[in-house]
């Protein structure tokens, strides 16, 4: 590779871009995640998943949920292999900026990955134009990472993220999920993704209030991750007995906050004291009013 005097490679101080995801792809597109090559003549098909993709650690469920004020981002535990339990343990909630946090669901090693790049993503954006992105303008963004890792996504190392953030302009939380060509969308209340999601989603429909505190927020997100773990296997409730417990994080106008490990802890032996004279959880009034 031909240098500059510097020692850097050439062209490297060339490529004024603020998408340090570009920039990267320019140099060293084999860092990008998900970077799938080439198939070898013989190779079996990529875009077949074999056995070690299925059996790589998957993670599971996140949920979201808007605030007064801002989003609440909450993820379980639990990270799969197949029908195996890989990690009791795992975080899915990051802080992607100030005022920005994404959970993410699908292939553990590229969701690390992922989260990692778009937060330098952000970070270089603001270090080049000398300001932030705005939060639709951040979505667009992962969006378009997400749907640079689609060919992988087609031979099984799929994520998918949930991302939140805090809009200064509106001063209200707002949520957007994807799909695995990319996206977005802007989801309305609260929505969920991961294996559990389909109970979650349901759980929240009965839980959830428009205009619910952060406190109450919190709570509910909970309580549809615990419901998304009563169904789920994939999914893994609050563990008493090893003190692991959901992944809690909130943005609001005073910045991306993740609850310490002591107030996610309060919130989740609330929940599970609550299961213990009604295991099915809150009940949501027949009628209004």
């Amino acid at each position: 590779m031909r240098r500059s005097a510097g020692g850097a490679p050439s062209g490297f101080l060339g490529l004024q871009t603020s998408s340090f995801t570009d920039f990267l792809a320019s140099h060293s597109p084999g860092l990008l995640p998900g970077r799938v090559m080439p198939a070898a003549p013989g190779d079996p098909d990529p875009r077949v998943p074999n056995q070690a993709i299925r059996d790589l650690p998957h993670a599971t469920t996140i949920v979201a949920a808007v605030c007064d004020g801002g989003v609440v981002l909450a993820g379980d535990r639990r990270a799969t292999a197949g029908s195996m339990i890989a990690k009791r343990d795992v975080e899915k909630v990051f802080r992607s900026d100030e005022f920005s946090g994404m959970g993410y669901a699908g292939t553990g090693s590229v969701g690390i990955e992922f989260v990692r790049l778009f937060q330098v993503e952000l970070e270089h954006y603001e270090k080049m134009e000398g300001r932030s992105l705005s939060l639709e303008g951040k979505a667009n963004r992962l969006a378009w990472m997400v749907r640079g890792n689609l060919a992988a996504a087609m031979q099984g190392l799929v994520v998918v993220p949930l991302f939140v953030g805090y809009d200064e302009d509106s001063d209200q939380g707002r949520i957007y999920s994807y799909d695995v060509a990319g996206g977005p969308y802007e989801e309305k209340r609260f929505y969920s993704i991961g294996s559990g999601s389909l109970f979650a989603r349901g759980a929240l429909k009965k839980l959830y209030r428009d205009d619910m505190s952060v406190r109450d927020a919190v709570l509910a997100s909970v309580q549809a991750l615990y419901d998304a773990a009563d169904d789920d296997s994939a999914t893994g409730g609050p563990d008493l007995t090893r003190r692991i417990f959901p992944v809690i994080a909130t943005v609001t106008a005073d910045g991306f906050r993740k609850l310490p490990e002591a107030e996610a802890e309060d919130v989740a032996e609330q929940v599970v004291q609550a299961r213990m004279t009604a295991p099915d959880g809150p009940t949501a009034p027949l009628l209004p009013g």
